[in-house]
């Protein structure tokens, strides 16, 4: 099917005006969608509205666009890169390529959209150089690369591609009679720059003994077929033309392909016996499985023993695709030797740590051009990335040598353990994370005992940020506290439902509350996934933990701060339902909150048991909610029956715009929120929460927010930054991409005509930016 590019709008952005590419593709149905847009876009901008059913008809064409332009999408990753790098360099001229070059390198990519906007590549920037598309060359005097570059026989190809210091090894191993013939082959070339970083007792060894094992060397960079880039799919191996064996290539998502881990940095140069990709580096014949290269390498000995312990030999065997990161002795020598010892002597453990190391699937590094999460063996996952020549995981650059590879999979060399959670005891989960703080209290408590054997539970560790403003002496009340973080069975947090009680090792029940967007423990929310050990779980938490010891009645009358609340709640008659079983949330009213009223209101609040009665019934909500639950636009229905508006800025809790001045009081039948105004109703607008909050709570420069009609524009700007990530993430090309969002951006605007006045195509024009500046990157 064939496609084309065209012109066919031009959208104005205030005072910008750009064009808009469209892709066209030969298919009646895209041509009547594209007949439906055109005179809709001329009905937009004679004022005429589109609604009704035209507006159905635009809507349901974008979204099949979308489905149609995702099936259009290159056929392989490397089509699909080449693709917008033609589309980023089509303004230099005719089949020219924009590649991405590597500040202080010689490293070239063709790159994908994400890349594209980010201008970085291992972390570092690059710089943009536009070269002849694959198969192209200049002609003097003529803009781009309009001459497809000669076909002539390999030999003679070489030469026209650069990859000159190849064809000086073909003539010198007598190759060049068979690359010059009749035939169809496929020749991995390497670059001059492949050929000049070879040590030089290598390039001594293959160009000696009568040029036999250079003649070698060069055949098994042969294949005696034709084939493309497409025809490089990822897994294949092809038999080589050096005693068949095998050269085994990798397509990779990103648009990379290697072969035997050589990255093709030129490819589809074709020629009249066979086509030519060239290579980033001289590679060489795979025999040996990777439990042979483990076997055989002195600086693995620790691990080879380590996985005949765990019973994995048969698995580094057989046939496969994996990725290896090979401890050396020196990595294992770093580790604490108890803890080396408890793990060697643990199948389990050992199984689990060494599988932690096994990708799933075969990455060399060439493939790796940002951080990217992959799945171990294990079950967990490891970041895999670079910093500049750097290969990382989990972020630190412990690779020491990359790319060995197997028959079944490669091996590259870390010097430092990486030891995955389930292999870890609850001491070693909590050190060197997140909670470090509350690590040491439970040591200075004398918990260890719990916290490293093999005993069944579940720790509840606070966040560091939790203890900030806390006395972390270690006092009786402190380690009984410290006690009550301990369960006494081993949890995991996807299995708990609300109103399970938790029993902790200080004997104490504590409750589980399920809300929308949170999973709280009394008033103590997990803040991160579990952290599962060999034997016990650990569970982060935001904030430290305090079971409830009493009524909510109980808990004011032992506060000094509410001490005229508790009069009123028994004048108002309310003493019997705060003792009661119940979910209550209390916002109380402080001595303050009283004391800044107007005494004669309060004089006369007191004389009308009633009015009092209801005032306070309008600060207690029916629902259980602390203020881990709590997200903007959260409701609690009070007693009164109206609505409580909840919100929260920075982490200080709002209830209609009141701040809470302490949250989170527990009690057996409720939490109390303490605060120092009496809450009152909102008064009724048109608007929402944050666009009507102007009250002592919101100052000016929290938000920047002066009219309703800016909020709302902020809000449909952040819908737009929305829905282009939805489009990255649908992995389309830059060009489908603005396709669909130049279509989707006419929809929009229909349909948010009548919230913000003289809204043009893209949200962005609001703020005078233009649409390619904004939105593409160029």
């Amino acid at each position: 099917m064939h496609q084309s590019l065209i012109v066919v709008e031009n959208v104005h952005c205030a005072s910008v005006s750009e064009s808009v590419v469209f892709l066209v593709v030969s298919s009646p149905s895209l041509n009547t969608g594209v007949s439906v847009l055109k005179p809709l876009a001329a009905r937009r901008r004679s004022g005429v509205r589109v609604q009704g059913r035209e507006m159905k008809r635009l809507t349901w064409f974008a979204l099949a666009f979308t489905l149609i332009a995702t099936g259009f999408a290159a056929k392989t990753p490397y089509q699909a890169v080449l693709q917008h790098s033609r589309i980023r360099g089509r303004s230099h001229g005719p089949n020219v390529c924009a590649m991405q070059n590597i500040q202080g390198s010689d490293k070239k990519y063709f790159t994908n959209c994400k890349q594209w906007y980010h201008r970085k590549i291992c972390g570092k920037p690059t710089v943009v150089t536009y070269e002849c598309c694959p198969g192209y060359e200049k002609v003097t005097g003529e803009k781009g690369c309009p001459a497809a570059l000669p076909l002539v026989n390999i030999y003679k190809t070489l030469g026209v591609i650069g990859a000159t210091t190849t064809k000086m090894y073909s003539e010198r191993a007598n190759l060049q009679e068979e690359i010059e013939g009749p035939g169809s082959f496929t020749f991995f070339a390497p670059s001059n720059e492949a050929w000049a970083a070879l040590p030089t007792e290598i390039l001594d060894a293959l160009v000696s003994n009568v040029n036999i094992e250079l003649l070698n060397a060069l055949h098994y960079h042969m294949i005696n077929k034709r084939l493309t880039s497409d025809d490089l799919k990822h897994g294949a191996s092809f038999p080589s033309m050096y005693q068949d064996l095998n050269v085994h290539i990798q397509h990779y998502s990103n648009g990379v392909v290697t072969v035997n881990c050589a990255r093709l940095v030129k490819t589809d140069q074709h020629a009249t016996n066979g086509i030519v990709h060239v290579v980033d580096r001289v590679i060489t014949a795979i025999t040996n499985n990777v439990n042979s290269l483990i076997d055989t390498d002195d600086d693995l000995d620790t691990l080879r023993t380590a996985v005949a312990a765990a019973g994995l030999t048969s698995l580094l065997e057989n046939e496969g695709s994996y990725t290896i990161f090979a401890p050396t002795n020196e990595a294992f020598e770093k580790i604490p030797p108890e803890t080396l010892t408890r793990i060697l002597g643990d199948p389990l453990a050992l199984k689990d740590l060494l599988n932690y190391h096994i990708l799933k699937s075969l990455h060399c590094s060439e493939s790796i051009v940002a951080g990217t999460p992959m799945e171990t063996l294990q079950g967990t996952v490891l970041e895999v990335g670079c910093d500049g020549e750097e290969m990382t995981i989990n972020g630190k650059a412990i690779v020491t040598q990359r790319d060995k590879l197997g028959t079944n999979g490669v091996i590259h060399y870390i010097n430092e353990l990486l030891i995955p959670d389930s292999a870890k005891t609850l001491m070693e989960l909590a050190e060197g994370s997140v909670v470090t703080t509350a690590s040491k209290l439970f040591k200075d408590a004398g918990l260890t005992d719990h916290l490293i054997g093999s005993e069944a539970v579940t720790l509840l560790a606070p966040l560091n940020d939790a203890f900030k403003d806390k006395s972390l002496a270690m006092t009786p009340d402190m380690k009984k506290l410290l006690r009550n973080h301990i369960l006494k069975e081993r949890f995991s947090s996807k299995n708990l439902y609300h109103g399970q009680e938790l029993e902790t090792l200080g004997g104490v029940k504590l409750r589980v509350f399920v809300f929308r967007n949170s999973l709280c423990i009394e008033n103590a929310c997990i803040a991160a996934d579990d952290k599962n050990g060999r034997f016990a779980n650990m569970f982060i938490i935001n904030k430290l933990l305090t079971p409830p010891m009493g009524t909510v009645m109980d808990l004011l009358k032992a506060d000094d701060r509410f001490s005229t609340l508790v009069g009123i709640i028994q004048r108002a008659g309310l003493t019997e339902l705060l003792n009661k079983k119940g979910t209550y949330t209390f916002f109380a009213p402080t001595n303050a909150a009283f004391s800044a009223m107007p005494p004669a209101d309060l004089s006369k609040l007191m004389r009308n048991p009633k009015e009092l009665a209801n005032l306070l019934k309008y600060h207690i909500g029916e629902e259980f909610l602390v203020s881990g639950a709590v997200t903007s636009h959260t409701r609690v229905t009070p007693l009164t029956g109206d609505k409580l508006e909840l919100g929260t800025r920075n982490t200080t809790v709002y209830v209609n715009r009141v701040p809470v001045v302490e949250a989170d009081l527990m009690a057996t039948n409720g939490v109390v929120h303490a605060v120092d105004v009496i809450v009152k109703p909102l008064p009724l607008q048109d608007c929402d929460f944050f666009s009507c909050a102007k009250g002592p709570w919101m100052k000016s420069g929290d938000f920047q927010i002066s009219q309703i009609d800016d909020s709302k524009v902020m809000a449909l700007h952040m819908f737009w930054i929305f829905i282009r990530l939805l489009l990255w993430n649908f992995s389309l090309n830059c060009l489908n991409q603005m396709l669909v969002q130049h279509i989707f951006c006419i929809s929009f605007y229909c349909f948010c005509n009548d919230l913000v006045v003289a809204f043009d195509i893209p949200v962005a024009c609001l703020h005078g930016l233009s649409w390619n500046k904004y939105y593409l990157g160029t």
